[in-house]
């Protein structure tokens, strides 16, 4: 179960976000709050995995209460989720330790994708986000679509492709996993076919982008 709190100062945003949250069997409502502050009490109290946090609150606002979770709770997965599409916000929240940036007209789907997505270790971004920071249409397309793809791959599937990207080589990583080399080589072959890619360059480049490896 991925345990969830929410921050918004319009109790009509939580409730919609509680309500959509509740419909998935892999997703635990735990708490809400109305500001920064509050959030930052809950987190310190109850076991919270990724939290939603609007940018414009009183008392303390997003940007604050991320730094400040990230500070005490290091573990905790924190997501903007906000009307802001400036590239100055956008960079200041991301350097406050937060995993994803969602505006809130993404469609029911997609947030689904991000919150797994940022839970599993990754980062998160609506389309318009990502193109805000690159300026540019096409790369924003394809970055935005492999944060989407990765929630098709499995934990092993993620595992492998993480020590791919480090260098491993099969043998290596069947000896790490207590697998064999022709499991790890099938594994590598469908990772190839899920994220369309044809080479291990291009498996390193996705993982790359999507926050596996730095």
């Amino acid at each position: 179960m991925i345990r969830i709190a929410l921050a918004d100062d319009h109790q009509l945003v939580l409730d919609g976000l509680k309500a959509l949250i509740k419909e998935y069997p892999d997703f635990e409502f735990v708490a809400e709050a109305n500001d920064g502050k509050r959030l930052l009490e809950i987190v310190r109290v109850v076991h919270v995995d990724v939290v939603l946090v609007d940018i414009d609150m009183p008392i303390m606002n997003g940007l604050q209460a991320i730094e400040a979770i990230k500070q005490e709770k290091p573990d905790v997965k924190c997501m903007a989720l906000t009307m802001h599409n400036e590239k100055g916000m956008i960079q200041k929240v991301l350097a406050a330790g937060a995993s994803g940036y969602i505006l809130k007209n993404i469609d029911q789907i997609d947030l689904i994708a991000a919150i797994k997505k940022v839970y599993e270790g990754g980062k998160a971004f609506s389309e318009d986000v990502t193109m805000t920071l690159a300026g540019s249409a096409n790369s924003t397309n394809v970055a935005y679509q492999n944060v989407m793809l990765s929630d098709d791959l499995t934990d092993r599937e993620i595992e492998i492709l993480k020590l791919i990207a480090q260098g491993y080589s099969n043998k290596e990583i069947g000896d790490q996993l207590f697998i064999s080399h022709r499991t790890v080589d099938t594994h590598r072959t469908n990772l190839m076919k899920k994220l369309d890619v044809h080479n291990i360059a291009g498996l390193i480049r996705y993982a790359l982008r999507s926050g596996y490896v730095e």
